[in-house]
């Protein structure tokens, strides 16, 4: 029967992408399109190179931590749809930080101290959220959401009047030290970075915490039943609580990616929708971790 289950839950979205293609195609054989032309060049430019691939995993790196902001709190039966905002604090407190590091810092103290103000800022966030719902039983979904947008404001208002760059819309650049190298050994020429290495690495950790762990088997109870939680002496407000938290780390990571990797500095308008699209590819996978590595590509 588990198995039978689980299969289930792998067809159901590889199915929804099938489908997907299917009406791809049918739309466009009637504008007079050949869709196999088309899927081939697609495929063709993203996975028939090295430089193809390491763009389509250096897409999908934020896609696999805003996809586990949402599957993590959806486990405990919540809906964090403040991906974007918890993106953006993660990303600005970052880039802050890393460029306030003295200049000859190295690697091994100032990355850990960028990640670390990334996945902060970001819990902080998510926090909020699940303070509210703990304490005053407001819906996450609607705080999320405002949320969102309270965070643009003060990353927008702090960016504009104390950290921007002269003339321009972004901050300065970190130091050299707080930089992730980029995996050009393996994919020349694009933008891939160590990121991947822990995007990945973050979802298969929080498989086995959800999976495999008292804490996971805690938190997917509260989802499935918050009561008989209750009953069973499981306290649902904390599980609650270190959920949008660990959603909110998870998110403001994509900050190794967007800065540390790539760009070096914040800019207005950086998440580029990552925290919106976070919340398909979670629910492409079914919520499970080790999933959202295969919806985020």
């Amino acid at each position: 029967m588990q198995f039978k289950l689980t299969l289930s839950e792998t067809l159901r979205p590889l199915l929804a992408v099938l489908l997907a293609f299917l009406l791809g195609g049918l739309l466009m054989l009637i504008i007079g399109k050949d869709p196999f032309g088309i899927y081939g060049k697609m495929l063709a430019m993203s996975l028939g190179n090295s430089y193809g691939i390491g763009q389509v995993l250096f897409r999908a790196t934020p896609l696999i931590l805003t996809g586990l902001a949402v599957a993590i709190p959806f486990q405990a039966g919540l809906f964090n749809i403040g991906g974007e905002g918890q993106v953006l604090m993660g990303a600005f407190a970052c880039a802050v930080i890393g460029a306030a590091l003295p200049v000859g810092l190295p690697w091994v103290v100032a990355v850990p101290l960028c990640l670390i103000a990334a996945m902060l800022a970001g819990s902080v966030w998510g926090g909020v959220a699940g303070l509210l719902k703990v304490h005053f039983g407001i819906n996450e979904v609607i705080t999320t959401i405002m949320l969102n947008f309270i965070a643009a404001a003060i990353a927008g208002y702090f960016l504009t009047n104390v950290f921007a760059v002269e003339s321009t819309i972004r901050t300065k650049e970190i130091i050299g030290g707080a930089r992730l190298a980029r995996l050009e050994f393996l994919f020349p020429r694009s933008p891939v970075n160590l990121s991947l290495i822990l995007s990945i690495g973050a979802a298969i950790a929080f498989y086995f915490v959800i999976y495999k762990t008292k804490y996971g088997y805690e938190l997917r109870a509260v989802g499935l039943n918050a009561e008989a939680a209750r009953y069973a002496g499981i306290s649902n407000e904390k599980h609650v609580l270190v959920s949008m938290m660990a959603a909110g780390a998870m998110a403001g990571l994509v900050a190794a990616n967007s800065v540390m990797g790539y760009k070096g500095y914040y800019e207005a308008g950086q998440s580029s929708g990552a925290g919106i699209l976070g919340i398909a590819v979670a629910m492409l996978a079914g919520s499970n971790p080790l999933w959202i590595i295969f919806s985020s590509l």
